[in-house]
């Protein structure tokens, strides 16, 4: 009998204590989900960028100073709003402006809370999809009867994408998209419940609503983040163009001449007119 009663303890114990495990994990995910979302690269704030044609600006938001990068060139015509990534800062995202010049396009990039030399911490998405409207309207007046591209690249996708929902674009540049966040995290993490996750991001859910051109543009190699998940977006928006780039991954993607002749096409067709 004792024996019994031990036996029966552990078959109660072990799946309770490993129960008690798992909630603790999932507590911890839900408590240091922006470490393992958000990858910044800090900038001493006398760190200068050294890049012709190029002005640091800033962006007062609620708590918080956010440092950009705005290359502007003579005749310029129109700008492309760049939203990055999840990792590094403006001085590892922006190592030339030889395409930008190329195209005749002036170019601004901003710095998510805690990157670079932009100061605070990112809290909530409603707090970055805030960030990214004041710094667009920042500079967005400077433009008025030019064309204004708005672009986002892997994380900056999902906030592209809500930002285009919001404000006119001339297109807008998805490349290496999440069909959302929420679906991301599935893939990549399936122990880990959706309801856990506070940045959901659902491109999906805000691409339907932009009223301008939308260019998709995925490497086919992407292990991040697969190209399934363009070919979603692509599905709940029929007439945006994917363009799948061939031997592409998910950092390199810039590098391969089909992207480059892609962007540079599209950008080259927009006229004063398209926005």
């Amino acid at each position: 009998m004792p024996a019994l009663r031990r036996r029966t303890r552990m078959l109660i114990w072990i799946p309770l204590s490993l129960l008690v495990v798992y909630g603790l994990v999932l507590a911890a995910v839900a408590l240091l989900q922006e470490r393992l979302l958000f990858f910044p690269q800090a900038l001493p704030q006398t760190h200068r960028f050294d890049k012709p044609d190029v002005v640091e600006r800033s962006v007062e938001v609620p708590g918080a100073k956010l440092s950009a990068l705005h290359f502007r060139q003579p005749d310029a015509r129109g700008l492309i709003f760049f939203l990055h990534g999840n990792g590094g800062n403006l001085d590892l995202w922006l190592p030339s402006t030889e395409v930008y010049r190329r195209v005749r396009f002036d170019l601004f990039m901003l710095d998510y809370r805690g990157y670079g030399k932009s100061t605070g911490k990112i809290g909530s998405e409603e707090q970055l999809h805030g960030d990214v409207l004041a710094a667009y309207r920042s500079v967005a007046s400077e433009y008025a009867g030019r064309p204004i591209v708005l672009y986002g690249r892997s994380l900056g996708t999902g906030l592209a994408a809500r930002l285009a929902s919001e404000v006119g674009t001339a297109l807008l540049v998805l490349v290496s998209p999440y069909s959302s966040l929420r679906e991301l995290g599935r893939e990549l993490m399936p122990w880990v419940p959706s309801f856990v996750g506070r940045y959901p991001l659902p491109t999906g859910e805000w691409l339907p609503r932009v009223k301008a051109p939308v260019l998709l543009l995925h490497g086919d190699q992407d292990a991040l983040i697969g190209v399934t998940h363009a070919e979603r977006l692509k599905g709940v928006r029929p007439d945006a163009e994917l363009v799948v780039v061939q031997g592409a991954a998910h950092d390199d993607i810039h590098s391969f001449p089909q992207y480059v002749r892609t962007l540079t096409a599209r950008l080259d067709a927009l006229g004063p007119s398209s926005q």
